[in-house]
């Protein structure tokens, strides 16, 4: 959603995004964590390539995706909805 949008939301529709946001961390931090062990498994095990390339990319469109939601938490902070 763009900044605007957030900002047309009610108070109430802003608190169920919230908690969807708390959700989505989480499952993002252990997707993050299964992939950065397959990346380490890879290492170990001496296998570079498509095993290890795309686990690298499934965390770095991981991160990117978590980058979007810190708007959603300054609309948060602004209203005061910690």
């Amino acid at each position: 959603m763009t900044k605007r949008k957030l900002e047309q939301l009610s108070d109430e529709e802003l608190l169920n995004k919230k908690k969807s946001l708390k959700r989505s961390k989480l499952i993002k931090a252990a997707l993050i964590g299964f992939c950065i062990g397959i990346i380490v498994y890879s290492v170990a095990e001496n296998t570079w390539g498509l095993v290890t390339l795309i686990p690298v990319f499934f965390v770095y469109k991981l991160v990117n995706n978590s980058k979007k939601d810190k708007e959603l938490e300054t609309i948060l902070k602004k209203r005061n909805l910690d």
